[in-house]
């Protein structure tokens, strides 16, 4: 007999990360009962702006939810008058610790994809949970870079937006390359990224660099976010991994055989079958909870499933051996 898994339906919980420098957080997480994570943006003084502690709160933030097995949907946000308003070139460059800073932002630890820099925005992706951004105010250079790093955004009419890089001449280099590719064809993105131009919420849906726009984008992001986390954390996690496996890639043998080998790895599961009584429209009362999003959407089997990924184009193919998708030498 399925039996329901445990969960509290009344609890909220808030985690801050603060700075070195001040007792105030940069970056705090409040978890509620459904499993919605929001991740606040704490600086409004300087709009957000990125210092060396607001980059490492943001990265330990995200290194937090992704191993977190409750979280269903995340909400990044900033408190007060905007979003972020991109790198704080003042603290960054202060002469006392400019070059200090230099290194522990671009420098990168032996084994790891990202830097620093890039793990604000490029972390997102490694949550298992869907991460919405909702923005507003403003969304500039590093601010946009950590909201494209999301898997949607909604933000304000009037929010506005710029990879202003090009202002300091420089290049955007905050995990930009990765994610502009699935949004916007390459002329837009270079337009975008030479120019340096400020433009507004109406034009980012148009040019698809948004999802969707909303007069109040924190409280639409959390009705959408509730909407998925009633969802199986397993699914979501599974779309998750096989959009951003696939989206850009144009073997369609490989995202074919992504979409199987995934997709067995759902099947039969505590929380798809969940899903299946919710949608036969079993009552109430005898519709199970779902349970913790499974180990298998953790980064250590991502990397695992890109290696059976490969090793199947190599030749191999996928099959089920009990609850495990393994590889098989054709």
């Amino acid at each position: 007999m399925l039996r329901r898994p445990a969960r509290d339906l009344t609890r909220t919980f808030t985690r801050t990360f603060a700075s070195s420098s001040s007792s105030a957080p940069r970056v705090s997480i409040e978890r509620a009962a459904d499993g919605v994570a929001t991740v606040t943006l704490g600086r409004p003084e300087k709009l957000n702006s990125l210092d060396i502690d607001m980059f490492r709160a943001i990265r330990s933030a995200a290194v937090e939810l992704a191993e977190d097995k409750g979280v269903r949907a995340v909400v990044v946000h900033g408190s007060g008058r905007a979003f972020c308003a991109g790198l704080d070139v003042k603290s960054i460059n202060n002469p006392l610790h400019a070059r200090a800073n230099g290194r522990e932002l671009l420098d990168r630890p032996d084994g790891a994809i990202s830097n620093l820099a890039q793990d604000v925005c490029y972390l997102w992706r490694r949550v298992p949970a869907p991460v919405i951004a909702a923005t507003h105010g403003v969304c500039l250079g590093g601010g946009f870079q950590i909201a494209l790093g999301a898997d949607m955004r909604i933000a304000t009419p009037g929010c506005k937006f710029s990879l202003m890089e090009a202002k300091w001449g420089i290049i955007p280099d905050m995990g930009a390359t990765v994610v502009l590719p699935e949004l916007v064809p390459k002329d837009v993105a270079t337009e975008l990224i030479m120019t340096g131009r400020i433009f507004d919420g109406e034009e980012a849906l148009q040019l698809g660099l948004v999802t969707r726009l909303a007069e109040e984008p924190l409280a639409e992001a959390r009705r959408l976010a509730s909407e998925i986390a009633a969802r199986s954390p397993d699914s979501t996690a599974a779309v998750k991994r096989l959009l951003d496996a696939t989206y850009c890639e144009a073997d369609d043998r490989r995202k074919l055989h992504l979409e199987t080998a995934l997709q067995r790895r759902l099947l039969g599961g505590w929380n798809q079958l969940a899903s299946a009584a919710r949608g036969l429209g079993a009552p109430p009362l005898l519709q199970p909870s779902f349970a913790a999003r499974s180990d298998e959407w953790l980064a250590e089997a991502d990397a695992e499933a890109e290696a059976e990924v490969r090793a199947m184009l190599d030749g191999g193919e996928v099959e089920v051996r009990g609850d495990e998708v393994s590889e098989a030498c054709a």
